[in-house]
């Protein structure tokens, strides 16, 4: 994995670390809102949801798109495909390792067996 990958599935996972980004990340899974709006449906104020808006999208989880006077963000796939593909590497590995202790027990009963 080159060192760009791995630092930008850290910066999602960081993100995401903190409730408010991780609340909103799932308020957007529906579609773009404006910043007012996902202020209202989670109850913050709205520097506070500005804030953490502003961090995902600095950390490319999230576009941003003016339009009048208002930014509209809407979620970016590209980081949570990049995620998906991290953690299905480790199914890859643990499902080799299973296959591998299967093989190892069917081995050990084969022995047993007069």
């Amino acid at each position: 994995m080159s060192v760009k990958k791995q630092a930008m599935e850290i910066s999602t996972l960081s993100s995401l670390a903190e409730p408010n980004r991780m609340r909103i990340v799932e308020l957007l899974r529906h579609g773009p809102l404006t910043v007012g709006e996902v202020a209202e449906r989670l109850g913050l104020r709205q520097p506070q949801a500005s804030k953490h808006l502003k961090m995902l999208s600095d950390h490319g989880i999230l576009e941003v798109r003016a339009e009048a006077n208002r930014r509209i963000y809407r979620i970016r796939l590209e980081p949570f495909q990049a995620l998906n593909n991290w953690a299905q590497s480790f199914l890859r590995v643990m499902e080799e390792r299973y296959d591998k202790l299967d093989d190892y027990l069917r081995e050990l009963q084969n022995k047993e067996k007069p």
